[in-house]
């Protein structure tokens, strides 16, 4: 189950021959997200298990939307895509979506650090929480 936004960063990335440009597109990404406002950078927003600070802060609904930060510029872009591939979803179909199982299709498994792979891991383990 992808959506079309999601499709639409496997398309970009189809696109670029090296990882450079990849990862200038992921935190391109990044940099597009709202701002997340500093008084919802709190303990219960926090992700645990990443190398860096990251936030995410979800709304109240049938659907999921978050919105997020991180004091890494690659982490915030990963946000943005995970922002992608979930926002929109009805919270009952989260189980649904294989978030690590997309994220492969863009090849990000073998160009992420080990901290970085396991802070994607615990971001999208907070958002499959919710379901």
């Amino acid at each position: 189950m992808i959506n079309n936004d999601f499709q639409q960063i496997i398309d970009d990335f189809d696109f670029f021959d090296d990882w450079e440009d990849k990862y200038r597109y992921v935190i391109e990404e990044g940099k597009k997200m709202p701002v997340l406002d500093e008084s919802l950078k709190v303990d219960s927003n926090k992700v645990n298990g990443c190398a860096s600070q990251v936030w995410l802060h979800f709304s109240n609904s049938d659907k999921l939307y978050f919105d997020g930060d991180s004091d890494a510029i690659i982490v915030k872009g990963l946000i943005a895509l995970l922002r992608k591939l979930y926002n929109g979803t009805p919270i009952k179909d989260l189980k649904n979506i294989d978030a690590l199982e997309n994220l492969k299709k863009l090849g990000l498994d073998d160009h992420l650090s080990a901290q970085r792979s396991n802070g994607l891991k615990a971001m999208v383990e907070r958002i499959q929480s919710l379901g």
